[in-house]
């Protein structure tokens, strides 16, 4: 591997013109073989000019700084994913306490994936109810729930046996948030035990809020 074929790959990486980028989408841009890309990144990281985030996945620290987020959409690149729970409540302001994972709804089985950006822990939700989100500030770097889906979300899972999802911290619930809307993502769950266990939780929570209309 030349020297130079490394400095081109870098020319290359600056093209993408973004922080987090996959070793596939070099592979693309530069016309090289992944055998060489695989090489020149690697050499790039050593020198400290990269950083190898996840398998695959890697960040121009040189741009500017990378947020967890930026990293999302490249750990999922063949399917859908959105932010939701805990982490979706705290960046709508619901949530002030900042959650130590990015807590992810998919519709792929529960796992956690560890990166040198952040902790992601992924939740199955069921297809007929995998709805009800939208970019995050209509920026297109990720996909979020609505406030009240991310609640519903959030009740949805602690139903099923994840009970750290129906403890809250304290709430701050927005004047725009309604209980209505939340209560109509409520009814979509599929299941009448879940169903009716997630309305008889929000009924108490908006109770304890003294929310009696929107």
């Amino acid at each position: 591997m030349l020297l130079s074929d490394t400095n081109n790959i870098f020319v290359f990486i600056r093209r993408l013109g973004r922080p987090v980028f996959t070793t596939s989408e070099v592979i693309a841009v530069s016309g090289r073989s992944a055998s060489t890309v695989v090489q020149c990144l690697g050499r790039l990281a050593r020198q400290g000019l990269l950083i190898k985030l996840y398998r695959g996945v890697w960040a121009d620290p040189g741009q500017h700084a990378v947020s967890a987020f930026d990293v999302l959409p490249h750990l999922f690149p063949f399917q859908r994913v959105y932010v939701s729970f805990i982490t979706a409540l705290h960046l709508h302001g619901i949530v002030e306490q900042v959650p130590q994972t990015i807590t992810v709804a998919s519709l792929a089985h529960a796992r956690t994936i560890r990166t040198k950006a952040g902790v992601y822990s992924i939740h199955q939700i069921s297809p007929n109810f995998f709805k009800g989100f939208d970019w995050y500030k209509d920026n297109g770097k990720f996909l979020i729930a609505t406030p009240e889906k991310a609640l519903i979300d959030s009740l949805y899972l602690s139903g099923r046996k994840k009970k750290q999802f129906g403890h809250f911290p304290e709430l701050h619930i927005p004047s725009g948030f309604s209980f209505t809307k939340a209560g109509q993502w409520a009814r979509l769950i599929p299941g009448d035990k879940l169903r009716c266990y997630v309305l008889k939780k929000l009924q108490i929570l908006r109770q304890s809020l003294g929310r009696t209309r929107d």
